[in-house]
């Protein structure tokens, strides 16, 4: 009996003990996984993103692996499950991934000193379409359905501003920013809403041309991509990752993530997306 008795407390023991060092393996891993956004080509991201990844293992003395996920839904998932450690999340995306995880903002995309930005509503240059209201009844083109600029800003804008609900023209999920900005160009859409800075940059990179699409709309500001970690993560860790992006400033690391640079963010800055979410019926 008591040998009986002494198996049983020796595997609680080794329980107790494993649990506690996978724990502390997570709270402080040697391999920190970090997630961009996937809003652009996944391998256009991780390439454009190749010196961010030096920055941090060098600031951090960890490896780091960058990581793209297929769609925005299960990046949300690969933070839930604790698949990712970091995790550069738009504004929509993070407030959901919130809801079903333990996670922190900590730093905000930052752009000429201020971290709001804004969406835009394009149409092809070949259809009737010069303003909002003329969007009734057309293919609108979006991102993701999680997507903030590419789904919840323009959904919010066309109502507020032309009482167009989601009834009222033909929505078409695209998945990703550029997506959208080239069906528009290529006329099999009419209409369809994304992220400001990205679409500059397309026109920049002469992938789009204002030759054949025209910009109709500019939304109101919204908060930022937020920059997101497990909260879960050792205390001391969580400081270098913060101090490491307060810090960053070489533009050719920051250029990629269509930012100056980062600032500091608490969850309350996104309220007003679960505000509009909450509007749109999206909860």
């Amino acid at each position: 009996m008591n040998k009986f008795f002494l198996i049983i407390l020796l595997a609680i023991a080794t329980l107790i003990s494993a649990t506690t060092i996978f724990a502390a393996d997570r709270s402080d891993p040697d391999i920190l996984r970090v997630a961009i956004l996937p809003d652009e080509n996944a391998s256009e991201l991780i390439k454009q993103n190749k010196k961010l990844q030096d920055y941090l293992e060098d600031r951090l003395d960890k490896e780091i692996e960058l990581v793209v996920t297929t769609d925005y839904s299960s990046m949300i998932e690969a933070m839930r499950f604790n698949r990712l450690e970091l995790a550069y999340f738009g504004a929509l995306s993070y407030v959901m991934a919130k809801q079903k995880s333990e996670i922190e903002c900590f730093a905000a995309q930052m752009k000429k000193g201020s971290i709001m930005y804004h969406g835009v509503i394009i149409a092809n240059k070949k259809t009737n379409i010069n303003k909002i209201e003329d969007i009734r009844g057309t293919n609108m083109a979006f991102g993701d359905p999680a997507s903030t600029s590419s789904h919840l800003i323009p959904r919010a804008h066309l109502l507020l501003n032309a009482d167009l609900d989601i009834d009222d023209y033909i929505p078409h999920y695209l998945g990703t920013h550029d997506a959208v900005a080239m069906n528009v160009q290529n006329g099999n859409a009419d209409a369809g809403g994304l992220s400001k800075k990205i679409f500059e940059h397309l026109v920049e990179r002469g992938i789009i041309s204002l030759d054949k699409v025209k910009v109709i709309a500019v939304s109101d500001p919204f908060p930022n991509y937020p920059w997101t970690m497990q909260s879960s993560l050792n205390p001391e860790l969580k400081e270098k990752i913060k101090t490491a992006f307060y810090e960053l400033d070489d533009p050719e690391i920051t250029k990629p993530l269509k930012a100056d640079g980062f600032l500091p963010v608490t969850d309350a800055d996104y309220d007003i997306v679960r505000k509009t979410r909450t509007l749109l019926g999206m909860d």
